[in-house]
């Protein structure tokens, strides 16, 4: 969908900034397909101009043609405080194409790039390609990764790095921040126009009768719900829940200081600007409660066409109280499913939740223990279950694995028919931040086949895969307590 509104005071038309010499890093065949791009054997594009588009060298390939391509103006809260004006500071949307806007991020500096140099760098755009990726391989809602285009271009972070052009795919970049910011300078002209492009293109439903924008902000704030749930479900830590950081869309989008979870910690912190700790992984659905608040808060005026202030706020403070529920619905659905329950009892949240402090006590690691779990019989004895062994308190988690055992024999599934429908649900695989590093330092020596196996590998997560086998493995211990930068 093609982002249609128009005028100095939304975007600004921006050319991409040429990097020399451009060269593939990464590409996805499968992102590809959404957009109708053809690849060849070789996995890369037949069209071999596709590179210098993707590099931001030229806005042509084949019959593909570009034009106008811009920068967004968006404003948002950062770290909780506002920070006015913001903007797509170095994304460049280069235009619809069968229906997806494709952007490139990193392709050189903007009117909204403040005192930042518009350039991402060879590092955090291997993450970003393979996260995104990853995610979507998980069904959780994404942006798509195209590809990375690299060059030896130098471009100063902590240290002098390269430069890098990670090109990405949604069907739009509309995040919370494009509402904050016409809400912010009480532009209700430009506010209403985001509204209806958003429900005329995404939500149609919203549109019948009475109350539009009530059930839109409803529907974003019910996505956003359900998709911050998925997230605590898989163990993934965003790094910088902004408020210009998540999409209308309820995609998880730019992907900076992220990682999954290795050993269980409530309060896992995985940027480490975050001093605060706002962003840990327990505090994400409280995070993305408070943005929907900020798009309530934006979106008052636009009920205010129809009610009066006071019933406004009303309607829109009802509607916020349902995210809660919407969450704690969600949540406790998908680990019921992670722990192969197929009914719903009064006692599984408490269980749930017992678990999860046992796993943070002992930093157990989230992924590989949901996996093994699945093996697990129903005629087990607890005193002989191998992972109870991983578990400082050994009496507690024993106690835990008798009342898991009592309640699976609740159950009337097979062993074998839950163990599969479990594997489903608790992946083998995820981007843990030490595989990342190594397909990074190997990328920096122009080694780029530690991406491809990532690619491969992470495409396939809940599949046993026995030839990688080691890669579904807590970190080495030098590498359990690795935290990203937010520079990119």
């Amino acid at each position: 969908m093609p982002f249609t509104l128009r005028g100095d005071d939304v975007c600004q038309i921006t050319q991409p900034s040429p990097i020399p010499n451009p060269y593939w890093v990464a590409f996805s065949a499968s992102a590809a397909e959404l957009i109708k791009l053809e690849t060849g054997r070789d996995g890369l594009p037949i069209e071999a101009s596709w590179l210098e588009v993707l590099a931001g060298n030229q806005l042509d390939a084949g019959q593909t043609k570009f034009s106008d391509p811009i920068a967004t103006v968006y404003s948002g809260h950062q770290f909780g405080v506002w920070a006015g004006q913001l903007g797509d500071g170095r994304a460049i949307l280069l235009g619809d194409i069968n229906g997806l806007e494709l952007q490139l991020k990193g392709a050189g500096r903007t009117q909204y790039s403040r005192m930042g140099d518009g350039r991402a760098v060879l590092r955090s755009s291997i993450r970003e390609f393979l996260c995104s990726e990853a995610m979507h391989a998980l069904g959780i809602p994404t942006s798509r990764a195209l590809a990375v285009v690299g060059s030896k271009q130098a471009v100063r972070r902590e240290t002098m790095e390269t430069a890098a052009v990670c090109s990405r795919i949604a069907p739009s970049f509309i995040r919370i921040g494009h509402f904050e910011h016409f809400a912010s300078l009480q532009n209700v002209v430009r506010l209403k126009e985001l509204a209806d492009l958003l429900i005329s293109e995404f939500y149609p439903e919203c549109s019948p009768g009475k109350d539009p924008y009530l059930n839109l902000f409803k529907e974003i704030s019910t996505r956003n719900a359900k998709l911050v749930a998925q997230w605590q479900s898989v163990g993934f830590c965003h790094g910088v829940l902004n408020s210009d950081n998540i999409s209308a869309l309820g995609l998880t989008i730019d992907y900076g200081p992220f990682g999954f979870l290795d050993h269980f910690e409530i309060d896992h912190i995985c940027n480490h600007s975050d001093h605060g700790g706002r962003y840990a992984y327990q505090r994400q659905p409280q995070v993305m409660h408070w943005n929907m608040a900020c798009l309530a808060s934006a979106m008052l005026p636009l009920l205010e066409l129809e009610y009066s202030s006071e019933e406004s706020q009303a309607l829109l403070r009802s509607a916020l109280e349902d995210f809660s529920v919407i969450y704690a619905r969600e949540w406790q659905q998908l680990f019921r499913r992670k722990l192969g329950l197929q009914s719903q009892q009064d006692g599984d949240v408490a269980l749930i939740e017992r678990l999860l402090q046992a796993m943070h006590d002992s930093q157990v690691d989230f992924t590989s223990f949901f996996r093994g779990l699945g093996d697990l019989k129903k005629d087990s004895m607890p005193t002989e279950i191998m992972q109870r062994n991983d578990f400082i308190d050994r009496p507690n988690i024993e106690k835990w694995f008798a009342d898991y055992l009592v309640r699976l024999q609740s159950e009337t599934i097979s062993d074998g028919a839950r163990k599969a429908l479990m594997n489903q649900i608790n992946p083998k695989y995820i981007l843990r931040n030490h595989l990342a590093q190594d397909a990074i330092e190997k990328a920096q020596q122009d080694d780029f086949s530690e991406i491809q196996k990532l690619q491969q590998i992470l495409s396939q997560p809940f599949d046993e895969q026995e030839d990688f086998d080691h890669y579904s493995k807590p970190p080495p211990i030098d590498m359990q307590r690795v935290s990203v930068s937010c520079s990119s």
